[in-house]
């Protein structure tokens, strides 16, 4: 498994936070239609009981919303992850059909309201991440999003460079249809709770879809 730290400026302006990650060696595919089907129920469940303006309440959103606030980022212009995906399904839009382990990372956010990195485990160099706070002009190539501004963003790095942020993973490390081990990490800038949950979340679906098997959660703090 990997070793996984906070750095100091994390643990001043995030004292809450606890993390999770889930490694697996997984088998991806195009396309899953009983993941579909499951993200279809969710979106008509979001839509009968949310808004675009009640969602950032959700307590594990309005957690990692008040980190970036916290690091220096404002989140109205940097949205985290779970946050954009169920905003994209209040506006009526549908999620985007990527592939399997990325379709079902995206459903594990939306349903738990976790910001969710989802990585190829393969594309990581080293065994040692620290999650840190993204510095003035550092390089940090978002998916499908082009060069992002990640200064104030929480970031996890590995020995190269980051791999990941709430808002957007790189595309040094994304995961495609040649991944075989997938790493996940959970963001409880809320603390433990949900977290255990959100993570065997992850390891249930990647089992039930991609085939998962030597599947691990490790907790960090």
């Amino acid at each position: 498994m990997y070793h996984i730290t906070l750095s100091k400026d994390i643990k001043q302006n995030c004292p809450e936070f606890r993390g999770a990650a889930v490694f697996a060696e997984v088998t991806n595919t195009a396309y899953c239609e009983g993941l579909w089907q499951e993200i279809a129920t969710f979106t008509h469940e979001l839509r009968a009981r949310e808004t675009t303006d009640s969602i950032k309440y959700q307590p594990v959103i309005a957690a990692t919303r008040e980190a970036y606030k916290r690091c220096g980022k404002d989140p109205s212009r940097y949205r985290p992850s779970a946050e954009a995906l169920r905003r994209r399904l209040l506006r009526g839009l549908e999620l985007y059909q990527i592939d399997t382990l990325v379709d079902l990372i995206n459903l594990a956010s939306l349903r738990t309201g976790h910001s969710i990195g989802g990585f190829d485990a393969d594309k990581i160099q080293g065994t040692d991440l620290e999650l840190g706070i993204g510095r003035a002009e550092e390089s940090f190539e978002g998916i499908g999003r082009g060069m992002l501004n990640i200064e104030g963003l929480p970031v996890y790095r590995d020995r190269i460079g980051g791999i990941g942020t709430p808002t957007s993973d790189h595309e040094r490390t994304k995961m495609g249809l040649e991944t075989r081990h997938i790493l996940a990490i959970v963001n409880g800038y809320n603390g433990q709770e949900g977290l255990a949950e959100a993570a065997e979340m992850i390891l249930h679906l990647l089992e039930k879809y991609a085939s998962a098997t030597g599947g691990t959660i490790q907790y960090f703090e």
